[in-house]
């Protein structure tokens, strides 16, 4: 053939050998995207195998888990129950425990009994979420409350004796001169209300009348109606400022007069003169009547 083609076509060896390798080069051109496509095929196959491997290891991973699950699941741990009579409202956590409860779940009743919870029926104990009630109904015969044993034959052959209720006379104290400890004997006053009503006694001279308390910090008119009939007041106690002879640091920490006020009521004073009685306040601008009157039980001319 290459003799033909030289013959015929007059192609030099060079020129021949060109053209086959043009002819190679234009028959990889033509079969390269069938090459392409299986190798393309080849790779997707390979894909979906991995998928499909890949999603049966999960399985038998997940089904190895349950499995695992299964077989090292802890056995429920029994509590020892010793049963034996008991007043609820009374027995401690060591007692509790005896009776099958945890720890925990006997200081749960322990802190309801502590907010002040009682047990007045044995049927109140199944409203405890800590008592299931397979337990009530293991204790039931053995829970012994105070008010159910009055009904005891046991205890009605015994006799008690009856309790005697002293009534004591309700306290009244004088609350210029009463230090903390004579003001915590007031019901409802307790040391905290007790100091803060000294310290305020202190920064207004006394009190005149016994509403000032509720201007006590946390005094409000529901506590002052509760200890309104338990305390006095002695206006002799009250300690009197001379406006006359009065500086700032006199007024200094009363709430009744604000510091402009002070300055002016003094100022007023070294320009015209002593002031005579509480009327003469009035003369003083920044003064108004409700000042005036609050301050007059403390003032002194």
């Amino acid at each position: 053939m290459k003799k033909w083609l030289a013959v015929y076509f007059g192609f030099t060896k060079r020129e021949f050998n060109g053209l086959m390798t043009l002819f190679v080069l234009i028959g990889l051109m033509m079969s390269f995207p069938y090459l392409y496509g299986l190798v393309k095929e080849e790779e997707q196959v390979t894909e979906a195998e991995q998928q499909a491997v890949l999603t049966l290891a999960l399985l038998d991973k997940k089904k190895l888990s349950d499995k695992k699950e299964y077989n090292f699941e802890q056995p429920t741990v029994k509590r020892k129950v010793s049963l034996f009579a008991f007043d609820p409202n009374r027995i401690g956590v060591e007692e509790w425990i005896k009776l099958g409860l945890s720890a925990k779940q006997a200081g749960a009743i322990l802190k309801y009994r502590a907010k002040g919870g009682q047990f007045r029926k044995k049927e109140d104990l199944r409203k405890m979420y800590t008592i299931s009630l397979h337990m009530y109904q293991q204790w039931e015969p053995y829970i012994r409350i105070a008010n159910d044993l009055e009904n005891s034959p046991a205890l009605n052959s015994k006799t008690y004796p009856k309790q005697v209720h002293i009534k004591l006379a309700p306290v009244v104290v004088e609350v210029n001169g009463a230090d903390t400890t004579a003001l915590d004997q007031i019901r409802g006053i307790g040391m905290t209300f007790a100091n803060r009503i000294i310290n305020y006694r202190e920064r207004i001279g006394g009190f005149y009348k016994k509403e000032q308390l509720m201007e006590v910090f946390g005094l409000d008119s529901v506590k002052y109606e509760e200890i309104k009939d338990q305390v006095v007041v002695d206006v002799t106690k009250l300690k009197r400022i001379n406006v006359n002879t009065a500086e700032f640091a006199d007024f200094k920490n009363h709430p009744y007069i604000r510091y402009k006020q002070v300055n002016a009521l003094i100022q007023y004073r070294k320009q015209h003169g002593n002031y005579s009685n509480i009327a003469d306040l009035n003369k003083v601008a920044i003064l108004n009547q409700e000042t005036i009157n609050r301050l007059a039980a403390y003032l002194e001319f």
